[in-house]
């Protein structure tokens, strides 16, 4: 038997993928893919100090103005650390992947729970999905490379969505990746686990019906719902589940349980009932089943947060998602969730949960299939004691959250796309304006930007509160303005944010660059920079609004947590005629309101409609 994953010596950082699993064509695309720039210092000390002046006092900045110039001036240390940076960049792949990895993932210790990975809704099954016969197999090396704009993206990180699993470490994570040797995938119900193999002897892949049986069998040996939920450690706090782990893995039963899950090309969850809701809060409960499952009294300890790829299925068919992405930026594994996995596998999950109808089963001769290996674990006094902490504090963490799911129906791209904007960038100042108008100040808005414009690229940061965005949010309610005045600070703050999104996706923007030159300066045993020790620098990155546009052909939504303790999280998917929003925050914070802000954007988006419809300026 192979060396059980957990105590495999596994690299703390995400490898590129080998050249054994994929084809030529893949390997000569990515060698012709540009390296990540290194922006010039002095261009990001400039777009820096720009970048403040809608959150800062005025003496806060005149004091960050100072420190900045000090940083960039000739001969100084900004100077050194950029030589140095740009050296790297010579001599890697990409400068900041390996970076990025450790302090955005690996090195981060709160829960993957609600903190960092996200979760996402897709439109209730039922039928809805039509059987599809054709056999896939998950892993063809050969997907068509995407385009941005003409120029090709990085196709690496989808060959890292199936088939990985992080390890908690004790003051770091790991993550490993088994796409060579998978051929099984984990199923999960009533907190039991199976592995299911999905390949024939022959190498042919299960047909439907065959998974179809195989679920079945799954579901009937697991019936009795007094197991310890194991799955629930995963939820913990990175460093107490680092601990936990090594408890767990002294068993060679529970490591050899464990391994098969780490190894397994995505886990399926079989989810029992969702409290009872109103038809209106559905979504909304739906959204916390897919982000952290609802707490040990549901579905929470169904799960193994650790795992990339979860497919959820709840039982009336709800169903959707949850990813831990350190492998993969989230758009990849959205795109592998909403495109990539054939409908017919979860036209299936929802037949097998759903007591639905079978499918015909004559068409196909059938096989003698090998029963699911149900995955066992011993649960010691000591195991029992991590299991009730995590019980515990998910619980808290559960309760805590606040999630609102909302459809705004009355226009969705359409709209912006009328006036000649970009929806993308009027959404967002949508989302300053709602947020100026509940607290009368602006603040830090991070809006993730994609690399893969580049070799092995991840995501950089898109700063949507900006002078102009500020200016325009000022104005919109003041009386004394103008329409037509109003009307211009929208257009200017749509393009400020428009030109900010092309200047992050083709490697010049600031927040990356700053990480890379604070990161040399660890390396070299330098002092930190004071620049990095400003207030300012806390305030630049304390994102009272965390957001992410993931836009699909289907109808769903994603939906994470917020990144501070008294901000939001926004997530939202802009359709042709309407906008699916997920709105987050902690029920902790009496200040933040995850309704009350969901609200103030339906109220936002209504009246700069109304304005580009008032106004002469803005009609065609």
């Amino acid at each position: 038997m192979a060396k059980p994953c957990g105590l495999m010596k596994s690299c703390h950082l995400v490898k590129p993928v080998s050249a054994a699993r994929v084809s030529g064509r893949y390997l000569t695309h990515q060698k012709g893919l540009p390296g990540l720039p290194v922006p010039p210092l002095q261009q990001t000390c400039e777009r820096y100090v720009r970048a403040l002046e809608p959150i800062l006092e005025v003496d806060e900045l005149k004091q960050t103005r100072e420190l900045v110039a000090e940083f960039q001036k000739a001969g100084g240390v900004g100077e050194r650390l950029q030589r140095s940076l740009e050296k790297r960049a010579q001599n890697t792949e990409n400068w900041l992947s390996e970076w990025w990895v450790l302090v955005a993932y690996l090195d981060y210790r709160l829960p993957v729970v609600v903190h960092s990975s996200p979760g996402l809704v897709l439109p209730p099954c039922y039928d809805n999905f039509r059987l599809n016969r054709k056999s896939q197999k998950h892993s063809h090396p050969t997907l068509p490379v995407e385009y941005l704009g003409g120029k090709p993206l990085c196709m690496n990180q989808y060959y890292e969505v199936l088939s990985s699993c992080r390890i908690p470490g004790l003051k770091r994570d790991s993550v490993v990746n088994h796409a060579k040797t998978s051929k099984h995938i984990t199923v999960v119900h009533n907190f039991q686990f199976f592995a299911l193999e999905v390949y024939n002897s022959d190498g042919t892949p299960l047909t439907a019906d065959q998974l179809c049986i195989q679920l079945e069998r799954i579901c009937s040996a697991s019936l009795q719902t007094n197991v310890e939920p194991v799955g629930i450690l995963t939820t913990q706090h990175r460093d107490s589940w680092g601990k936990a782990y090594v408890n767990l893995s002294k068993d060679k039963t529970n490591r050899e349980s464990v391994s098969a899950i780490q190894r397994s090309i995505f886990t399926l969850c079989l989810d029992g009932a969702m409290p009872q809701v109103s038809d209106e809060m559905l979504r909304s409960c739906a959204a916390v089943q897919m982000l952290h499952g609802g707490g040990s009294q549901w579905n929470s300890g169904n799960r193994w947060f650790d795992k990339t790829l979860q497919f959820i299925i709840g039982e009336d068919g709800v169903c959707g998602a949850n990813y831990e992405h350190a492998p993969a930026e989230v758009s990849l594994w959205f795109l592998t969730t909403c495109v990539f996995l054939p409908s017919h596998v979860l036209f299936l999950f929802v037949l097998v949960c759903g007591n639905r109808r079978k499918p015909e089963m004559a068409q196909t001769p059938m096989v003698p299939l090998p029963m699911p290996q149900k995955l066992h674990f011993n649960i010691t006094p000591e195991i029992k004691k991590d299991i009730e902490e995590a019980k515990h504090a998910m619980n808290i963490l559960a309760q805590d959250l606040d999630m609102m799911v909302t459809v705004f129906g009355h226009f969705g791209k359409n709209v912006p796309k009328a006036h000649k904007m970009s929806p993308d960038a009027f959404i967002q100042m949508a989302l300053q304006l709602a947020y100026y108008r509940m607290y009368q100040r602006c603040c830090a808005t991070y809006e993730s930007a994609s690399l893969r414009m580049f070799r092995l690229g991840r995501t950089d940061t898109i700063r949507s509160a900006s002078s102009a965005s500020a200016a325009f949010v000022r104005a919109f309610d003041d009386p004394s303005k103008p329409n037509t005045e109003k009307v211009d600070l929208m257009e200017k703050a749509v393009n400020a944010h428009r030109s900010y999104t092309n200047m992050a996706i083709t490697g010049q923007a600031i927040d990356r660059h700053l990480l890379g030159l604070k990161m040399v300066a660890v390396e070299e045993k330098l002092s930190i920079p004071d620049i990095y020790t400003d207030t300012a620098y806390a305030k630049a990155l304390h994102y009272k609004l965390s957001t992410s546009q993931v836009p699909s052909k289907t109808d769903c939504v994603m939906c994470f947590g917020p990144v501070s303790s008294d901000g939001y999280g926004v997530c939202y998917n802009p359709m042709n005629d309407h906008i699916n929003f997920a709105v987050s925050s902690f029920n902790t914070c009496k200040e933040t309101n995850a309704a009350h802000l969901a609200q103030a954007v339906e109220g936002a988006l209504l009246d700069m409609r109304t304005l580009l419809e008032q106004t002469p300026k803005a009609k065609l």
